[in-house]
């Protein structure tokens, strides 16, 4: 062999061993690829939407277990993950930050990474992690004291770990990574800790930091180490200082639209929860009040970090109604692209794909307090009576008038995912029908200290049911179907081209529903309340489901009256694998 020949071999090699390991044209193509799942939302654009159709509504009734796996009798609490599927293994985070690596076919653990987490986090809402993204070699996943940790696919070892931000400022981290172009985009979470929300890009290989962009005016972004553009005009809609730690966390990740080549980022509530102290209660004059860019939806370039636009679902907060909803990208009936988001404040809205523009916006929950509509912009017509009233207007001075809100601060939807159909062309939406007692507080920023400047009582707002299960159609609003549950419901939504609608509750049973007339044609219990995310894949020619079981997350532990309701509801932490044998597959 001459000397050009070897080159040119190792030269291919080289090639080969660079594009190993899943690639961007992998997880572009995740929703159409149904042996694996490479992406959080089966699908950067987090439709959850899967084309098999080999399970359907004739034969769902035979889908069996295939295998369970434990994730460990001491470290229970909340099981939020998706699994992954990748060249035979799955990819499950757990509870504390932890990961697993699980055969497939069998069940059985082939590596455990741990985090080892230091005394001192601050999680507002339990020890959960919602999952995971794979590029290349490497796993990547965020943890409780607000790292980004990369593993190794295959032995579960560290290639690289960066710090997101200071745990001890109440910085965590629990959201599932996205991945675009070689880049891993994270968020960040503690809201109620007086932080500053940011999106950040690193290279996937070395970890080192591409862009930044604070999602609060005022802040400056960075690009390739150096500064770059201020985020928003300083106190346009924020008053003195306070912009400094105006929160607005970006904790439930983002999604990407290859068509417009838009990550889409939420943001959370600003900070303190007293939108009185943010000027938001009563806005001086030269200044909206807004806090901007809180509790709103960003159009951020991948490349760069710069903010191509935002839309903003609840100015002027006051109820802790977050933005961070997902945002689905999706196409009309009409051929229209669009967005859609279910957000906290109770309404579904609908935004043009190309700029962020508000299209529609129709209840998903039945009693909304706070606003009288959305008028012809998106914006809401507030019904002022029912903002929490001003401390200082109190004859102590030190709680503001309380007032019932509806839906209650953990939302309409809370972080749980949504789902749309390709096939019925429907969104089904996982809400809950509560309301809240919330007064507002006198309260000044500590470093590491809750900033709410508020009080509240969770309550449900009827007696035969917290949780809701509705079938949308995003043209109109109109609600199709609904399912009503007892407990609230806290799970992840996934459909198929079968036409299925998979879900669970709290009182752990993993349900398969009709996805045109919501009728129940499946139902497995799972031994402790369902918070995780369902997926689908094909092996083999059969078509399996996973789903996380591990009752946990916010509601026991900010629930209030309804947190009570639930205190029966037992803990675990299994991933159940269930699967449609070839031979029951043309079986009515």
């Amino acid at each position: 062999m001459n000397r050009f020949v070897a080159a040119a071999i190792a030269g291919v090699f080289a090639t080969n061993m660079a594009q190993a390991g899943v690639t961007e044209a992998d997880l572009a193509n995740d929703q159409t690829n149904v042996s694996q799942v490479v992406t959080n939302g089966m699908g950067r654009d987090l439709q959850r939407y899967s084309p098999l159709d080999t399970l359907n509504k004739d034969n769902v009734k035979n889908l069996v277990p295939a295998w369970a796996f434990s994730m460990g009798g001491e470290k229970q609490r909340g099981q939020e993950t998706q699994p992954l599927v990748y060249d035979g293994i799955m990819y499950v985070t757990g509870s504390y930050s932890r990961m697993y690596a699980i055969d497939v076919e069998t069940g059985e653990e082939i590596w455990q990474y741990d985090a080892r987490l230091p005394e001192g986090i601050l999680p507002c809402c339990d020890v959960i992690n919602r999952g995971a993204a794979i590029y290349g070699d490497n796993i990547y996943f965020g943890t409780l004291d607000a790292r980004i940790v990369a593993l190794d696919l295959k032995t579960g070892d560290v290639k690289w770990r960066d710090k997101i931000a200071d745990y001890k400022a109440g910085y965590s981290y629990t959201a599932a990574p996205l991945i675009v172009d070689g880049l891993i985009i994270t968020g960040n979470s503690g809201g109620e800790f007086g932080i500053v929300g940011e999106v950040q890009a690193r290279d996937a290989e070395t970890g080192d930091i591409v862009w930044t962009r604070p999602v609060i005016e005022g802040h400056m972004g960075t690009l390739n180490g150096e500064e770059s553009t201020m985020t928003g005009t300083l106190n346009a809609t924020w008053p003195g200082d306070l912009w400094k730690t105006g929160g607005g966390a970006t904790w439930l990740g983002g999604s990407y639209d290859g068509e417009t080549d838009t990550l889409v980022f939420g943001t959370g509530n600003p900070a303190p929860w007293n939108s009185h102290l943010r000027g938001a209660g009563t806005p001086a004059e030269g200044n909206t009040g807004d806090n901007l860019y809180a509790a709103s939806r960003l159009g951020i370039d991948p490349a760069t970090g710069e903010i191509k636009w935002h839309f903003q679902t609840t100015p002027r907060e006051g109820w802790d109604y977050d933005g961070v909803n997902e945002v689905v990208a999706y196409t009309d009936k009409n051929g229209d692209k669009r967005f859609a988001t279910a957000d906290r404040n109770g309404y579904f809205y609908v935004l043009n794909r190309e700029d962020g523009a508000f299209v529609s916006a129709t209840p998903f929950v039945k009693d909304i307090t706070w606003a009288n509509g959305i008028d012809e912009n998106g914006r809401p017509i507030f019904n002022e009576p029912n903002r929490p009233g001003n401390p200082a207007d109190a004859a102590d001075g030190n709680k503001g008038e309380v007032v019932f809100s509806s839906p209650s601060f953990l939302g309409g939807k809370n972080w749980m995912p949504m789902a749309y159909s390709q096939r019925s062309g429907l969104f089904y939406i996982p809400s809950n029908e509560w309301g809240m007692d919330i007064w507002n507080e006198p309260i000044t920023y500590k470093k590491g200290a809750a900033y709410l400047g508020s009080g509240f009582t969770i309550k449900p707002n009827y007696e035969d049911h917290i949780g809701s299960l509705k079938a949308i159609d995003p043209t109109t609003g109109e609600w199709k179907w609904e399912f009503k549950n007892n407990a609230p419901l806290w799970g992840g939504v996934m459909t198929t081209a079968g036409g299925l609608v998979f879900t669970g509750t709290p009182e752990g049973k993993f349900i398969a529903f009709d996805d045109e007339t919501g009728e129940v044609l499946w139902s497995f219990q799972t031994g402790s309340g369902i918070v995780g995310q369902p997926i689908t894949w094909e092996m083999d020619g059969e078509q399996y489901v996973s789903v996380a079981s591990g009752w946990g997350g916010a509601v026991p532990l900010w629930g209030g009256e309804v947190a009570s309701k639930v205190n029966y509801l037992n803990q675990g932490g299994t991933i159940w694998t269930f699967k449609l044998p070839r031979q029951l597959a043309s079986a009515n």
